[in-house]
């Protein structure tokens, strides 16, 4: 909706323009704004072909982005357990489409009201608005969340609890800068390092 609705504004505003307006540089400065912003709409709502390669020994990254937080917790949002969390910054210039990391049954998936601090704050990851998921295969569980950065307004999803998901398949988007959160085992060997940028669906984040 977005995308239609940005286009016909951005051709309405350049045609009365063109109708009315005299000043030529004026025309000129507002053209090139306008296109400007509909070319970063059409670039941040791309959805690019991603060639999956699926592997129950692997959690991919369920997004485009940088890495920026690799640590252990014990037992966030209800896992059991110790756990390593790896969190990905998207910046508006990312893919935005949302990938899952790891093939499996759906057994939670959570949507939470919250705040729009900036997806890099140390408290996004639990303030936020956000939805969590956990998806289950052979008694392993990994957890995923989509959270909400001060420009994302919307996090969107296309599955529920009860489905059956296949790794790297599209399960969400977030409009604008977001972050997410995945939760391997403790055992899981880590294969990224803080500050690597990685691609939703090819990336490797942990073996297991």
């Amino acid at each position: 909706m977005i995308i239609p609705v940005t286009l016909i504004g951005v051709m309405v505003l350049n045609g009365t323009l063109f109708l009315f307006s005299e000043s030529w540089l004026a025309n000129g400065i507002i053209s090139v704004i306008s296109f400007t912003i509909l070319a970063l709409i059409l670039n941040f709502f791309r959805n690019p072909e991603v060639a999956i390669q699926m592997n129950p020994a692997h959690i991919l990254a369920p997004c485009d982005g940088k890495v920026v937080v690799i640590e252990e917790r014990m037992n966030p949002e209800g896992l059991a357990g110790k756990r390593k969390q790896i969190s990905i910054f998207m910046s508006p210039l990312n893919v935005h489409v949302n990938r899952v990391p790891w093939g499996g049954k759906l057994i939670k998936m959570e949507y939470r009201p919250g705040k729009y601090l900036v997806a890099w704050h140390p408290k996004s990851s639990s303030d936020n608005e956000q939805t969590f998921l956990v998806v289950e295969q052979n008694g392993v569980e990994i957890g995923f969340k989509q959270i909400a950065g001060a420009l994302a307004r919307r996090i969107c999803w296309y599955v529920k609890e009860g489905d059956i998901l296949e790794q790297g398949q599209e399960f969400g988007f977030i409009r604008f800068g977001s972050r997410m959160d995945v939760f391997v085992p403790e055992h899981a060997e880590i294969k990224i390092e803080i500050g690597q940028v990685v691609k939703g669906g090819t990336t490797i984040l942990a073996k297991i």
